[in-house]
């Protein structure tokens, strides 16, 4: 794989996304690439390729899998989760961008970080959307399609990192665009609720 600035750049860019959907299925996919030697690891990463880490990062993803599907529970693990996807992100970024200049280290690690809570608030956004429907079946498999998408996304960036980075920005656009039409239909609903309610 290429290890130029730019390349590291896409590659932290897709799997910031990634971790903002699911940061266990994240850590666990780039510590098993790394571990089988399909991606070059930075050296102050090393602990990602360790067994120990990818053990408890799967054992992580095994439980998100089943709580990030009980409806109304789902928002409560993705609001605490605040605290880890966004972090986790900048905290690889950091790490993997060490041979950069401080300036560019510190942007990468600033993007990472962004982008991360983008896609965890436009995740949690669709999700307070799809929750409340009285049926289970959307949210299982909106769920899915996330765990799916993140080990998928961050394979493929280290396959296609300008590939996977570009299809990272149209993503980040999509959900940002979603996450405002629902945020506004849940508001517009809420409205109307305290309105029947005042009535």
């Amino acid at each position: 794989m290429d290890v130029s600035p730019e390349s590291i750049t896409a590659l932290l860019a897709a799997t910031s996304f990634a971790a903002g959907l699911n940061v266990y299925a994240t850590v666990a996919t780039l510590g098993l690439l790394g571990r089988f030697d399909v991606l070059p690891i930075p050296a102050n990463l090393d602990m990602l390729q360790s067994w120990p880490v990818i053990g408890v990062a799967a054992a992580m993803f095994v439980v998100e899998f089943f709580a990030d599907k009980i409806p109304f529970f789902d928002l409560v693990w993705n609001a605490l989760h605040t605290f880890i996807r966004v972090p986790v992100a900048a905290f690889i970024a950091w790490q993997a961008g060490s041979q950069m200049s401080p300036g560019m280290q510190a942007g990468v690690t600033a993007m990472s970080g962004t982008v991360a809570m983008v896609a965890h608030a436009g995740k949690t956004a669709v999700r307070a959307g799809v929750t409340p429907s009285p049926e289970p079946v959307s949210n299982i498999a909106l769920s899915t399609a996330e765990d799916v998408g993140a080990v998928v996304l961050t394979w493929f960036a280290t396959e296609y990192p300008y590939i996977a980075a570009a299809v990272v920005v149209l993503l980040l656009i999509g959900m940002v665009l979603i996450a405002r039409f629902i945020i506004h239909s849940l508001r517009a609903g809420w409205r109307q609720l305290r309105s029947a309610f005042a009535a």
